[in-house]
């Protein structure tokens, strides 16, 4: 007989009692109505795609994570290169070696959110394992082992001189700690995070899971920051200040037609941050969030807050920068982008 205990920490009840894993719909409901609301304002229901008009739709949507990547400056970025779709293991270990990149590598698809097939390949092995799954265009990036991680999200109105940082996520990756008693297989299990995470676990450590780890002994299950792999998302806007903030507008202002975004980067410590001595993983444009709100605990409520300041703050930087000649994308057009869009990532 099932006991309630078993039942309470059963995989539904986890998510049901903690709203940061609810479907995106039921979470962002409220923000449908004010979104029709700042459409009648503007116009358009696409007016959120002049909020970086360097970017594809302002970054909500179908654009090429290539293209972004390359108006970053080389000396914050990991080497990036873009592969073609279709193609074989040979041909891009071919491209690897000439191009100087070695093991481990990040694989992710040109298009793409939310930690979709992205992949950390450790070996050549790998690559035919992810050739089977990718059906698009994709990435081949440095893996940054830098030790922290964080999002941090900038916006400038284009009115304005300077710009601001308005959020700052930590991220604490997926891993157990061994008791010297429990294997690999049961620390996974007992822990509510990395249980979510376990078709996907089960096949990465197939051969390790009866291992018994040593006591104290800490293993990262994954190495990829994204909450949908099982990344804890935590609150770390106290580390904003002016000299950080100051940082990222000198940065974000090298970047031809960005505004509005989120940084997804690494850096060696804190004070690195704050001086913005950083390697950026992924730039985001407006389709990404203030990832703090989903730090285990946050309220639903405040989440709300800061999603509608969120909305305001894409309304008022695209309304800017449309007064400034940036026109909206049509919607015909925007409907041909989200069909190619969906068409790609949903094979």
């Amino acid at each position: 007989m099932i006991s309630f205990a078993s039942l309470f920490r059963s995989n539904f009840f986890v998510k049901a009692r903690n709203w940061e894993y609810w479907p995106f719909g039921i979470v962002h409901a409220p923000l449908f109505i004010y979104w029709l609301w700042l459409s009648a304002k503007s116009r358009s229901i696409t007016f959120f795609s002049a909020s970086n008009p360097g970017i594809l739709m302002g970054g909500m949507f179908g654009e090429s994570k290539f293209d972004v990547m390359r108006k970053v400056p080389d000396e914050v970025k990991p080497r990036t290169i873009r592969l073609d779709y279709p193609t074989t293991k040979s041909a891009v270990l071919e491209v690897l070696y000439r191009e100087r990149m070695t093991f481990p590598l990040i694989f992710k698809p040109d298009l793409g959110e939310r930690g979709w097939r992205v992949r950390k390949i450790e070996k050549e092995s790998d690559i035919e394992d992810y050739l089977s799954i990718i059906t698009l265009p994709f990435l081949a990036q440095e893996f940054v082992s830098l030790p922290l991680e964080f999002g941090v999200f900038y916006v400038r109105y284009p009115s304005q001189p300077t710009g601001r940082v308005v959020s700052i996520v930590g991220k604490e990756m997926l891993s157990v700690t061994g008791d010297g008693q429990r294997s690999l297989r049961e620390l996974i299990l007992n822990k509510d995070r990395a249980r979510l995470q376990w078709q996907t676990l089960e096949k990465t450590y197939h051969s390790r899971l009866d291992e018994v780890l040593p006591s104290g002994k800490r293993l990262e299950l994954v190495s990829i920051g994204n909450h949908c792999l099982g990344t804890k998302f935590l609150d770390a806007n106290h580390l904003i200040t002016d000299r950080l903030t100051q940082s990222f507008d000198a940065l974000s202002k090298q970047i031809e037609g960005f505004y509005f975004g989120r940084f997804d980067l690494r850096t060696a410590s804190l004070e690195d941050l704050e001086r913005g001595k950083v390697m950026i993983l992924e730039l985001n444009g407006c389709g990404a969030e203030p990832a703090h709100i989903y730090q285990p605990g946050y309220s639903l409520w405040n989440a709300w807050r800061v999603l509608f300041r969120h909305w305001s703050d894409i309304y008022r930087v695209s309304l800017e920068n449309h007064q400034q000649g940036t026109p909206y994308i049509s919607l015909a057009e925007a409907r041909s982008i989200y069909r190619h869009f969906k068409a790609l990532t949903s094979a």
